[in-house]
């Protein structure tokens, strides 16, 4: 049995970028992981550690070497191995020279198989000791870290994120003697740099952890800081009756600021409270790294809750020290809304011809005026309130001109919703404004009101029409103008909200606002495969089977609910008996129709047929035509389909009795206008014929 040990790497560094904390150690886990398992290296659980000073791995059950293994070579055949004197011809010599260890003749052996006889080089090869491979597998998971921008430190040459101190390599209580990143690697870590800056101790790897909390002050475990700071802020909120509002992203950038946290918990003026709360949670968290605190109703409370680095012996002077940082900041915000206030959101629309959307596109006043054509037609094809959504579509863009939004991009719409209910704009069209940016991430929500999804709609049809219509499509992993995103929400508003539209007239109502020249015909193709292609993202995700997918796209239903309608009925026709028969059926007839498409075909008649088979199929198929054509027209297509898998046994008995291409010529006419008949039906829904 192999023998194993644990080992730990660490890298310790200046502070890391916190931000890209939990990417670089997934990476670094990874590109190790797969390292091992490239170097045939078993290995068992890997536990990452990262702190704002250092990466680490431990990982378990290393063995201490690769297995032997038996390497065999094949070389020329025996007949073409040897000259007619019987030496080695120069085929086995070039043979003998590739082989390692100056292999001879005498070494060779004959490997005879079924399909001849070989010379074959067997040898016994030691495996390497991981001491030995491990350092290369750490350099070159180092190097192949997502990291945008590396720097040099030093004399030296060696590159990273961060200036290099220390690395820790043990194979157990052994140290690997080696390199990393122009470091000479020990067993020596450090502790927290405050509050144990000097070196510690590693004995074994399993050790590594616990030598950090106990000696160093430092929690090097990424997840338990997560946990222990949601614990420590929850704890400290709960102390004045209050939650702690913690958002997922806030938390993992706090935990990779901090190495020992210390909750710190702040208070503000009451007065800032009149503000927008998103206006009070925006500046604490992307300018102070604080979470706020909320009441059971979720009404901001007048706490913030902080986490030093530093277990201070005078906690009254960091927390005194967090409060007058953020009181300015609130300050700033207070003015921006009082200021902002003084002008009304329509009396900056003309300002917006000042403010460029895209060259070749116009200003933001001219996106303002598509959008708002775009969206009349849009709710007239709804039955909506077209007044409300042009009222919402002028004001749209109008916030992007206050003060609050210019020092908080991230409030655009948040902010022109309260402008606009401060200046009594209606309820809807204001919620709109903030509504027309959503969904805003990937299974973000979408808008909650018909005048929001109008707007929303009316200005994603409307960027992506435009940008690709001056040629700016998203090529391989670039898309600056966020198309991808905008398509998919399109998507999602349309299949959540369960909107009657049909993609392709709003696509050309889109390019239509368009004033520029261009090929309409080609963009309205290249933007209708772009949102479908979102679709078939969004729908696999949702776990539509891929070819159950092709059957539906192959009929090119323009409604995406009528879509997604159809391939509930495709799901549920495929657990049928009749199912696999059937789709088995189509695609022959796919077949024979693709090969003999220039052959004509006649409507059939049962009195031109012959065969009683096919006069069967065809009465058969009369019967199913007339009865899923209401079924279809309600968009019953589960029931329609169901219907139709009855014809699974006319079907296989004409294909069991029926030559279809009879050299009889009226015949042949008739057979494939039967097989157009049935395949027609089935295509009134999905394409079975894709089915696996």
């Amino acid at each position: 049995m192999t023998e194993t040990r644990d080992f730990l790497f660490e890298l310790g560094t200046e502070e890391l970028p916190p931000k890209s904390l939990p990417s670089l150690i997934d990476a670094l886990q990874s590109g190790v992981e797969s390292g091992l398992q490239k170097a045939g290296l078993s290995f068992g659980a890997i536990t990452p550690y990262a702190t704002p000073r250092r990466l680490a791995l431990l990982i378990r059950d290393l063995p201490l070497a690769q297995t032997d293994q038996q390497i065999e070579k094949r070389g020329p055949t025996v007949n073409a191995a040897y000259n007619a004197d019987g030496s080695p011809s120069r085929a086995t010599e070039g043979f003998l020279r590739s082989c390692s260890c100056n292999a001879t003749i005498d070494q060779l052996i004959t490997l005879r198989t079924d399909k001849g006889e070989w010379l074959c080089f067997r040898q016994q090869v030691k495996g390497a000791a991981s001491s030995t491979l491990i350092p290369d597998i750490i350099g070159s998971a180092l190097a192949n870290l997502p990291i945008a921008k590396r720097m040099r430190w030093g004399s030296g040459s060696a590159e990273f994120v961060r200036p290099v101190h220390w690395v820790v390599l043990l194979l157990g209580g052994d140290v690997i003697e080696a390199d990393i990143l122009g470091i000479a690697a020990g067993r020596t870590t450090r502790g927290h740099r405050f509050h144990r800056p000097e070196e510690l101790a590693v004995s074994e790897p399993a050790a590594y952890e616990q030598t950090l909390e106990q000696q160093g002050k430092v929690i090097a475990s990424f997840a338990e800081r997560k946990r222990k700071i949601q614990a420590l802020a929850e704890q400290s909120a709960q102390e004045v009756n209050g939650i702690a509002h913690i958002e997922p992203d806030l938390l993992d950038e706090v935990a990779a600021l901090v190495e020992w946290p210390v909750p710190v918990r702040g208070h503000f003026d009451s007065r800032y409270l009149a503000l927008p709360a998103e206006v009070l949670i925006t500046t604490m968290q992307e300018n102070q790294k604080y979470f706020p605190v909320e009441d059971g109703n979720g009404k901001l409370l007048p706490y913030f809750i902080t986490f030093s680095n530093v277990d201070s012996s005078n906690p009254d002077t960091v927390r005194q020290g967090n409060e007058r940082v953020v009181r300015p900041r609130l300050s700033d915000a207070e003015f921006f809304w009082t200021q902002d206030r003084k002008q009304r959101l329509e009396d900056r629309v003309e300002i917006l011809k000042q403010v460029t959307f895209q060259q070749k596109l116009g200003s933001l006043h001219d996106k303002t005026r598509r959008v708002s054509n775009l969206g009349k037609i849009i709710a007239e094809r709804l039955g909506a309130e077209t007044a409300r959504v042009q009222r919402a579509a002028l004001l749209s863009k109008t916030d992007l001109l206050t003060e609050m939004v210019g020092e908080f991009t991230n409030l655009q719409g948040v902010m022109g919703r309260y402008y606009a209910l401060a200046e009594g704009e209606d309820a809807e069209a204001a919620a709109a404004i903030e509504e027309q940016y959503l969904p805003k991430v990937s299974g973000g929500e979408i808008p909650a009101t018909q005048t929001g999804r109008i707007l929303a709609l009316a200005d994603k049809l409307d960027t992506i029409s435009g940008i690709f219509s001056i040629g700016l499509a998203p090529t391989g992993d670039k898309d600056p103008y966020a198309l991808r995103r905008a398509a998919l929400g399109i998507v999602r508003i349309i299949i959540e909200a369960g909107l009657e539209l049909d993609l392709s007239a709003l696509i050309d109502s889109a390019l239509g606002q368009q004033t520029h020249a261009f090929d309409r015909e080609t963009v309205q193709q290249q933007l209708e495969a772009f949102v479908l292609e979102r679709l078939r993202g969004y729908l696999l995700d949702r776990g539509t089977r891929y070819d159950e997918f092709e059957a539906v796209l192959a009929t090119q239903p323009q409604r995406l609910t009528d879509f997604e309608l159809r391939l509930k009925a495709v799901a549920e026709f495929r657990t049928l008996p009749e199912a696999e028969s059937l789709a088995a059926a189509n695609k022959r007839i796919r077949n024979i129709l693709r090969k003999n498409e220039n052959e004509p075909a006649e409507a059939p008649q049962a009195a031109a047929l012959s065969e009683a088979a096919e006069i069967a199929l065809l009465n058969a198929a009369e019967i199913a035509r007339q009865e899923t054509a209401p079924l279809i027209e309600q968009r019953d297509y589960t029931a329609a389909l169901r219907r139709l898998a009855q014809l699974r046994d006319p079907v296989d008995v004409f294909f069991n009795d029926v030559i279809v291409m009879s050299e009889d010529a009226a015949l042949r006419k008739q057979r494939l206008g039967l097989l157009i008949l049935i395949e027609g039906l089935f295509l009134q829904i999905a394409d079975i014929s894709c089915l696996q």
